[in-house]
């Protein structure tokens, strides 16, 4: 479980989860020979995609940044699709910690695709039930009401089973919030009408979580977006704006989705400057081999 420290307050980042995406989608209209030489790809032209929440404690509240890909909810038809090799142990997680999902004070959901909400209800008794029963559950207002009433592209992955349950828990805010006086959530729209992004700050540091405006490292580039970007030129300009802001504050960039970086610094010129690796066996090499193309 690894941890990093902004000023007061220690990130760490549970297991949600993963998927294997098209690595083609996940990076749009930039070709294969510019992506691959950024971000590993399998013999499918899949990309690893984590799932992994952060949790933090601020002003005595517990507190999870994104949800999970869930446990138990997924069909075998659509763990094969979405290419799900393991699903999430956000509980077992907790129950290291000390905690346990009852413990939860407060949800940020940067939006709400599958692939982030799966993990906020749990299978019963035929149904769904609220994962985080006591949570507060925090997300944009254009969000919600798109996951409440999707289109014909968006209700792939606005599912009913993933808001049902917590549609009583759930508190949302028009362009910014700020919550327990360290967490800002700025509605940006681009990856979905309603994405938001969140920034960490303590004591003079800080950290930005862009969510799925910038998913990986290896989007750092303002026109590397999705092809699932719904408003794609929203996610262009919003990286335009904040990633030069963050880099200028000195600001962590962390990570949902990424398999390799849990977080990292670049510097003005784009280079890294500072990291905090995932733990895995093969972490080493593949750093290595990916650095070392040109």
């Amino acid at each position: 479980m690894e941890k990093l420290q902004i000023g007061k307050i220690t990130l760490r980042w549970l297991n949600g989860g993963d998927t294997y995406m098209d690595g083609g989608a996940m990076f749009g209209v930039v070709p294969k020979p510019l992506w691959t030489r950024k971000y590993p790809v399998n013999e499918k032209n899949q990309i690893e995609l984590r799932c992994d929440p952060m949790f933090l404690q601020v002003n005595g509240k517990n507190i999870l940044i994104e949800a999970g890909i869930g446990n138990g909810k997924l069909t075998d038809k659509q763990k094969r699709n979405y290419g799900v090799s393991e699903e999430s142990q956000i509980e077992a997680d907790l129950e290291k910690l000390g905690l346990t999902a009852a413990d939860i004070d407060i949800v940020l959901m940067t939006h709400l695709h599958f692939d982030h909400a799966c993990g906020l209800t749990k299978p019963s008794n035929g149904g769904c039930v609220s994962t985080f029963p006591n949570a507060k559950i925090y997300t944009s207002q254009v969000e919600w009401d798109e996951m409440r009433h999707p289109n014909i592209r968006s209700r792939n992955t606005y599912w009913p089973e993933n808001w049902e349950a917590i549609a009583e828990q759930v508190i949302t805010f028009q362009n910014e919030i700020t919550i327990e006086d360290n967490i800002r959530m700025i509605h940006t729209g681009g990856h979905s009408a309603g994405h938001s992004i969140i920034m960490i700050e303590s004591e003079g540091e800080k950290l930005l979580h862009m969510a799925d405006i910038m998913p990986t490292h290896a989007h750092q580039n303002p026109l590397w977006v999705l092809a699932y970007d719904d408003y794609p030129m929203d996610s262009i300009r919003e990286k335009q704006k904040w990633i030069p802001e963050a880099l200028q504050s000195g600001a962590w960039f962390s990570f949902y989705h990424d398999a390799y970086y849990r977080a990292l610094k670049w510097n003005k010129d784009g280079e890294i400057t500072a990291t905090l690796e995932r733990e895995r066996p093969d972490q080493g090499k593949l750093l290595k081999n990916l650095h070392r193309k040109k």
